[in-house]
């Protein structure tokens, strides 16, 4: 929580050096129509992950089964971490430095530099760095979704959206389905079966494009 104080306080420098303004630019205040697209968001990432993961292990011949040993608490407490990190992102590349870079260059431009620079970020916390073909592939996904949070917030004027969707679609992924930095949570497989050929392909382009085109027609 200390970053996100701080990342809070050099917001606020920026905005008032460069633009004369303060943080109402960024959409903190809540309204009907803001916390309407923060739970559409969320549901919608979360609903879509799950539609993902079921298919690609259906398709396979896995199933997921419930983690016994995962308990409420465990899941506050992992929740507590997705938010952390999500906000912690959120206020980086879709903050301030978006919010005048937009002012400056123009959405397009703006929303293709900060979906490039989260793209390369993801490459150090995802640890792939030195790794061609993985940093491709990271720099693909994470940068599609990065442009996608981006819109998100230019379109809406508001962090609520790009919010909603970045915690859904993290939640679901590191939490509920336990692909992520904190093991195995919620829901575990029980095979190691892999989807490949033809089928393979078509999942992971529908894990890319699918949220992002909903989002693009929503906005």
């Amino acid at each position: 929580m200390t970053g996100i104080l701080i990342e809070l306080l050099l917001s606020w420098v920026l905005l008032y050096f460069f633009d004369q303004s303060n943080l109402s630019v960024l959409g903190f205040k809540p309204t009907q129509n803001s916390l309407f697209n923060l739970i559409l968001g969320f549901i919608t990432a979360v609903l879509f992950c799950a539609i993902c993961y079921y298919s690609s292990s259906g398709l396979a011949g896995n199933h997921y089964v419930v983690n016994k040993n995962f308990t409420a608490a465990d899941f506050a407490k992992s929740s507590g971490w997705v938010m952390v990190s999500v906000l912690y992102e959120e206020l980086i590349f879709r903050g301030a430095l978006l919010y005048i870079a937009i002012k400056k260059l123009g959405i397009n431009r703006a929303c293709i530099i900060s979906a490039i620079a989260f793209g390369i970020y993801h490459w150090f916390s995802y640890g792939v760095l030195g790794n061609p073909l993985q940093m491709f592939i990271v720099f693909m996904m994470t940068g599609i979704f990065g442009l996608m949070f981006a819109y998100a917030y230019a379109k809406t004027k508001s962090l609520y959206l790009s919010t909603g969707l970045h915690f859904g679609g993290n939640l679901a992924n590191i939490v509920i389905f336990s692909k992520g930095p904190l093991g195995q949570q919620l829901l575990i497989p029980d095979g190691n079966k892999k989807l490949e050929g033809i089928l393979s392909l078509i999942v992971f382009i529908i894990q890319i494009i699918g949220l992002p085109i909903f989002t693009y027609f929503y906005t």
